[in-house]
């Protein structure tokens, strides 16, 4: 049983309860704005676990030069929602240490806001702030390297600018943003219903975990019970999810110390996985199991069939780590310190590679999973990330095994109308914990929508890892993290 506090306060309170949260083993896991008749709407969701709790605070902002006092010197995450929420409703953090542009880029027009509901077409972009202010590093022997925005292969866009000294990296810049969508906005004004298979969209290889987590924040918002068998369905799609991503991830990095057969052979793994997804929901990706008040499979994966996945996983991870040259390039490789993690907030597998203990399976809990620990390593390299995922696999297909004794399939659940309130979703997704937090009309219609996913955590400490790192090893130490352009930019 999760234990929810919301609390109205007013700007000049704010710093003082997030501190003593903060204080209290809490984090800032999403911060959402609104435009409102007479002004604006600000909601910060604080969480923990053991035992789960979530408080929300919520301040209003007058229309006209809205500012609210910056959190940043308190949490780095603070600092940069507030960011991303001065760029798209023009609401300004008072004191920010680093008041630049997040998501805008500098082509974007001045005084336009597009998440407003005033802010009308967009005018005409030019380049009305200059160049992006990459912080230039100086002195004997260093050069840059731009890779980016455009890659080979069908990867998004993101700008790396790296600052060298022969091999050895000084400094890396990430630029993101490139490719915003305006999902959020695409939300509003429908009725939850058709929001659904837009959540499963938000990135395309975590549909079941933005589905899931939508489903959990309108649930909760129109106090609509869900059964505990659709509930244990849904944990299977979740860790039938984490299961073809996270094998696709260990072929990957294997490739990336030239390991290509073993790339092979989880491809071959993967393609085992994408057919029990099929079979499963009919969808490769899982589409469509997750629906509000339920879940709809097809048939239950088979444990069998697992199990001898699970084997066939555990060979090819002697294999790699057996090999000196893999184990060599892995070891020590990018590594991302415990304080570092804590301090940047960082989420799910590096998180917990980096020991962390997090993991929204445990400490948000939808449904119960027996006797379940999360896996944790504190080296926080790219071993650890290789080894956290190998781990999750073994205990992704433990947790389906639990969960599908007794289960049998379950008709999606119905929602009431005329509801009028919020809620917030948190699952852990493959790449860690998502939120989801949905604001509901008298109507039942959809008028805020704010998503997080964990790459807009974990992006900020790619750059940190690889300090110190070689730029031969940047490929590796990317896979390593495996972040979602799409997931960070909405």
């Amino acid at each position: 049983m999760s234990i929810r506090t919301t609390a109205d306060i007013s700007p000049g309170e704010l710093p003082d309860e997030a501190a003593r949260l903060l204080a209290d083993g809490h984090r800032l896991a999403l911060v959402s704005a609104r435009q409102e008749a007479h002004g604006f709407g600000l909601a910060y969701v604080f969480v923990a676990g053991d035992p789960d709790r979530r408080t929300e605070l919520r301040l209003r902002l007058p229309p006209e030069q809205p500012a609210v006092p910056s959190l940043a010197h308190l949490s780095f995450p603070a600092g940069r929602f507030e960011r991303e929420i001065r760029d798209l409703y023009g609401i300004t953090p008072l004191g920010h240490p680093l008041p630049r542009r997040l998501v805008r880029h500098h082509h974007w027009p001045r005084g336009w806001y597009p998440m407003r509901t005033d802010a009308g077409a967009p005018p005409s972009f030019g380049d009305p702030e200059g160049p992006y202010p990459f912080v230039t590093v100086e002195g004997q022997g260093v050069y840059e390297i731009p890779v980016g925005p455009v890659h080979a292969g069908l990867i998004e866009p993101g700008h790396f600018r790296f600052s060298v000294v022969g091999e050895t990296i000084i400094k890396l810049k990430a630029r993101l943003w490139f490719v915003h969508k305006g999902i959020e906005k695409l939300f509003e004004g429908r009725q939850p219903g058709d929001g659904l298979e837009l959540a499963e969209r938000v990135s395309g290889d975590t549909s079941v975990g933005h589905a899931l987590a939508y489903c959990l924040a309108v649930e909760e918002a129109t106090r609509t019970p869900v059964s505990e068998q659709a509930q244990r369905l849904r944990a299977v799609l979740l860790e039938l999810e984490r299961l073809y991503n996270h094998v696709t991830d260990l072929g990957a990095i294997c490739n990336d110390v030239g390991f290509g057969i073993l790339n092979a052979q989880t491809g071959r793994i993967r393609e085992q996985l994408l057919r029990t997804n099929a079979e499963v929901t009919g969808h490769r990706l899982l589409r469509g199991g997750v629906r509000l008040g339920g879940a709809d499979l097809r048939a239950l994966p088979d444990p069998e069939r697992l199990h001898a996945i699970s084997a066939d996983v555990a060979e090819i991870v002697e294999l790699a780590l057996g090999h000196t040259v893999v184990a060599d390039r892995f070891t020590g490789t990018a590594v991302l310190s415990g304080d570092a993690a804590r301090d940047l907030g960082t989420l799910g597998y590096v998180a917990r590679a980096s020991g962390l203990d997090l993991d929204a399976r445990r400490d948000h809990p939808f449904t119960d999973l027996g006797d379940f620990t999360p896996a944790r390593r504190t080296s926080g390299d790219v071993l650890a990330r290789f080894q956290i995922r190998a781990e999750e696999i073994a205990t992704s297909i433990a947790l389906i095994t639990h969960l599908v004794g007794g289960s049998a399939v379950a008709p999606a659940g119905r929602l009431p109308a005329e509801r009028s309130s919020s809620g917030v979703g948190l699952v852990e997704g493959w790449r860690g914990t998502i939120a989801h937090r949905v604001e509901l009309a008298p109507d039942g219609t959809i008028t805020r929508m704010k998503i997080v996913d964990p790459s807009f955590f974990n992006w900020p400490a790619l750059p940190v890892a690889l300090n110190g790192a070689i730029v031969p090893d940047f490929p590796l130490v990317n896979k390593s993290f495996n972040l979602s352009y799409a997931g960070n930019d909405l």
